[in-house]
């Protein structure tokens, strides 16, 4: 639990850092229509997550995510063999 404590402040940084807020609506919103994110930004977005997390997301499972708390759900998924 500690650990997945420790990956999850790891990407909440990551997210502040391209200006994501995950309170209230806003990790509900849409990266594209509501957060207008350039799919360029997402995937840097992702890049970082996965470097700063040393995780590597299937890309089949990355389809399905259109918002923070999708990508969050995806993280938490992760075996910790990974």
């Amino acid at each position: 639990m500690n650990q997945q404590f420790t990956i999850l402040k790891k990407a909440i940084q990551v997210f502040h850092s391209y200006g994501i807020t995950l309170i209230g609506q806003h990790k509900n919103a849409d990266f594209i229509q509501q957060l207008r994110m350039d799919p360029v930004f997402i995937n840097g977005l992702i890049f970082e997550l996965e470097y700063q997390l040393h995780v590597i997301f299937q890309d089949e499972k990355l389809g399905t995510v259109n918002t923070p708390k999708d990508l969050i759900s995806l993280i938490i998924n992760i075996p910790q063999d990974n």
